[in-house]
């Protein structure tokens, strides 16, 4: 039997990335009374989509701009199906972020008036390799909060249909760490790692979405009861092929045009939208068109220099391979391809639905960042917003609440034949005991749902598409993997939440399926390539598409469009 530990605290943040890090900082802000608790799988210093750095904020009002502004863009971009409320919400807090961020120490460029650098219509350039040890920097100065790093969160706590805390492995000993809070966010990002990624094998973490965000935010909200939002929206990202390299630095930084092999241009044939990027380029290699390129062949050597900087702020293995080839962007194309498909809530609108505090449909438990529904082309500030609408709700409703004591026994709550029976559950998958037969580890696993999702629900080899025969292969093979979960044998700690996080992507992967299934048209080409029905349906499907896990069974749910304030007569709540 594994050791096991209990703590109290007032506000349980589960994900010490963007969001979550934000969200501490302003709940000790607002209250220096408050007892804070982070539980981050790696370490709040380098974890989470800002690790690597990046080299522009791409969600900010600039000069001559509004949050409305941005809002049209968001929802125009994602073809009608997006919270407008939400974006709202999250845009006018778009800019107080960003200069908080810069007081923080964020480097931000600046022209020789002093205002900032802007890239294109809503971004600004910064040098920001160091943006999450900033981050980080600003969580530990804070006393009231306390971080634990290396634990993975297995699961919440639900009693009475309120979400009470969450519980948890360590990745470096044999312990089980069991959490009541009196309000508990989930800031863990999305999901990657559902599909076969571009480079499977060795090398399948060279990715473009962090390869640690497993989706286990959504997986813990969907098993506890929580409505789901639009996971049907997936997100393929279009990327420099082989370092999976942002492109948007090339095609904002240099006005670089996409192209095919023939030296076309062919973007303005399919759209300029996210998805119809992807699509065009997807589109021009099927009809013997490609490879596909950013045009750069010609830029000035100046232009050269600041894109080979600006990669070494983001994606240095870019940057590398100009150097190492003795070809730079000036004088060779830049070859482009699509990622596998991701579940993001921070460039699509998939993840909890919530309403505009970031509450969820569950009793005390809120949710920001890429895990949070109905918002894209959130991005970091958005990230950051919502962290700060997050921590200003918790905190009313602590105060609605008369700030509940700390109870004098059993502060779990959870019964010990619960703890017992969990705890049991990990020594099982350590010592083998679970299952004698078992033979998959969580690696072949994990690579056999890769290969079914790649396959039957619309990976690369397909070229994003799929149809609903398919994707009803694709459940049946889930189900029957989901089935070998239990004899899994686990040599160590770090295995054993290797194990947990397959397990996490198999439960967000048959939600996707559901969703996939239940939207009976093609609104986002290639994000959605639903090949039984290859039209948009406006007249059917201009609606959210939305679930519930209840009993085993997923129940899906139609909801209709949310507008903004002022078009409409009632905001939606979750």
């Amino acid at each position: 039997m594994i050791k096991t530990e209990e703590l109290y605290t007032d506000i349980l943040i589960i994900g010490g990335g963007t969001a979550g890090c934000y969200a501490a900082i302003t709940l000790a802000g607002l209250d220096p009374s408050l007892h804070i608790l982070i539980l981050e799988k790696a370490n709040i210093r380098r974890s989470g989509c800002l690790a690597a750095g990046v080299n522009a904020l791409n969600a900010y009002i600039t000069k001559g701009h509004t949050p409305d502004d941005y809002v049209d863009y968001a929802v125009k971009d994602a073809h009608g199906i997006a919270r407008e409320d939400l974006l709202l919400s999250m845009s006018e807090h778009l800019n107080e972020v960003t200069s908080h961020l810069e007081q923080l120490g964020l480097v931000i460029l600046k022209d020789e008036n002093g205002e900032y650098v802007t890239r294109g219509a809503r971004n600004i350039k910064i040098n920001g390799e160091n943006i999450k040890p900033i981050l980080a920097e600003a969580v530990m100065a804070c006393p009231q909060i306390k971080v634990i790093n290396r634990m993975n969160v297995i699961d919440l706590i639900k009693q009475d249909g309120i979400i009470k805390g969450a519980y948890g492995n360590s990745i470096e000993e044999e312990k089980l760490l069991i959490v009541n809070a009196k309000k508990t966010l989930v800031a863990t990002g999305g999901a990657a790692g559902i599909y076969k990624p571009n480079h499977p094998g060795f090398s399948r973490h060279k990715m473009w979405y962090c390869p640690f965000n497993t989706g286990a935010g959504y997986a813990m909200g969907i098993r506890a009861g929580a409505e789901m939002t639009t996971f049907e929206m997936r997100f393929i990202a279009l990327r420099c092929k082989d370092t999976i390299a942002p492109t948007g630095t090339l095609a904002q930084g240099v006005g670089a045009k996409q192209i095919n092999a023939r030296g076309d241009v062919y973007e303005d044939l399919y759209g300029l939208t996210t998805s119809q990027r992807v699509w065009g380029t997807v589109a021009e290699q099927k009809a013997g068109r490609g490879p596909c390129y950013l045009r750069t062949k010609g830029i000035t050597l100046l232009q050269e220099e600041d894109l080979e900087h600006a990669y070494l702020n983001m994606a240095p293995s870019q940057t590398l391979m100009w150097v190492a080839a003795g070809r730079g962007p000036s004088k060779e194309n830049v070859e482009i391809e699509g990622t596998e498909p991701y579940i993001t809530g921070g460039h699509t609108g998939s993840g909890y639905w919530v309403d505009n505090g970031r509450r969820t449909t569950l009793p005390g438990l809120y949710a920001a960042g890429d895990v949070a529904g109905g918002c894209p082309q959130k991005y970091v500030t958005g990230a950051l917003a919502e962290g700060k609408l997050a921590a200003e709700a918790m905190l009313s409703d602590l105060q609605a609440d008369g700030f509940p004591e700390k109870p004098d026994s059993n502060p779990t709550g959870l019964p010990v034949s619960t703890v017992l029976e969990i705890s049991g559950t990990i020594a099982g998958h350590l010592d083998g005991t679970l299952h004698e037969s078992a033979k998959d580890t969580p690696e072949i696993l994990e690579k056999r749902m890769q290969d079914v999702m790649d396959r039957y629900a619309g990976g690369i080899v397909s070229g994003y598409a799929y149809t609903e025969q398919s994707l009803k292969r694709a459940d049946e093979e889930l189900t029957a993997l989901e089935k070998e979960l239990p004899g899994i044998f686990c040599s160590d700690m770090q295995e054993l939440t290797h194990f947990f996080e397959v397990r996490e992507r198999l439960t967000v992967a048959r939600v996707l399926i559901a969703h996939l299934l239940a939207r009976k048209e093609t609104r986002w080409h290639c994000f959605a390539e639903n090949a039984s029905h290859p039209e948009r349906d406006d007249a059917n499907y201009l609606n959210y598409v939305n679930s519930r896990y209840e009993n085993g069974t997923i129940i899906m749910i139609r909801r209709p469009l949310a507008k903004r304030r002022g078009k409409n007569e009632q905001e939606p709540v979750a």
